[in-house]
């Protein structure tokens, strides 16, 4: 039987995602205790490799067993992993459905700060120099121009193609003087957000006009793009899928058992 978990993390202290062979990373956290609830390994997959450093609001892994769910599931769990890690559902699904590619969107955040903040350390990137979110917005609309992004990949990834479907890509200021960068694909590369970011960022101090930017992504040379903004600001918010994957789904029906 296949089920899903849902689950969120902060990603201060762990090595990305998926498991690695000289750091700990939430992968091996969450296996480790399913193992234990289990008594028996377990393999999770999940829908995509947030980076070293990276926090989800929403993640989605699945495993298959053949036992029965064991009381208590999602409390055992959450007793067993770090604050910063919490799994909130699980539910079956069908045999076919799968965590990375029946997944028809991602969203990520990038969350910008103008000054320091104690209650958003590690959670949000300082940034003091003066931006023109007005330029910046006209240059993330580029975005949705184009299909390639090998521009903004990691060098040394292991994909087969580098086109990605650009849903939305904008800067929101809010209320509180926070500056939230929004993106919605079908699929991400690896350090895509960040990169983008950070040439965006090049962009809002009038380094880079917005054809420059443009001409960027054409280059579809990662040498071309700015630096990568910290990881600490990037946060994976929602992972979308056909309604049918949840069509089993008993929101909490672990917590009360």
């Amino acid at each position: 039987m296949r089920y899903f978990l849902e689950l969120a993390y902060r990603g201060t202290n762990y090595h990305g995602w998926q498991r690695q062979p000289n750091g700990l990373s939430v992968q091996e956290v969450l296996e480790t205790a399913l193992a234990t609830v289990f008594r028996q390994p377990i393999a999770i997959v999940g829908s995509g490799r947030t980076d070293t450093g990276v926090h989800a609001g929403q993640q989605f892994a699945h495993f298959e067993t053949e036992q029965p769910l064991p009381k208590n599931l999602l409390r055992s769990l959450n007793s067993l992993i770090p604050g910063d890690i919490a799994v909130y559902d699980c539910f079956p699904v069908r045999p076919d459905d799968h965590a990375r590619f029946t997944a028809t969107f991602r969203s990520y955040q990038y969350q910008i700060i103008r000054r320091k903040d104690p209650f958003l350390d590690g959670l949000a990137y300082v940034f003091t120099l003066p931006l023109n979110i007005d330029r910046m917005n006209e240059a993330a609309n580029r975005l949705l121009q184009h299909t390639d992004f090998e521009s903004f990949s990691k060098v040394k990834t292991d994909v087969k193609t580098f086109t990605c479907r650009i849903d939305f890509a904008h800067w929101i200021l809010a209320p509180n003087g926070t500056l939230v960068f929004h993106i919605r694909a079908d699929r991400f590369l690896r350090g895509m957000v960040r990169a983008i970011v950070g040439t965006l960022l090049d962009v809002g101090q009038d380094r880079l006009s917005i054809d420059e930017f443009d001409r960027i992504i054409q280059a579809r040379d990662r040498k071309k793009a700015g630096r990568a903004a910290p990881a600490d600001g990037l946060s994976l918010v929602k992972v979308g899928y056909p309604d049918e994957v949840f069509s089993s789904r008993q929101s909490g029906f672990q917590q009360d058992q």
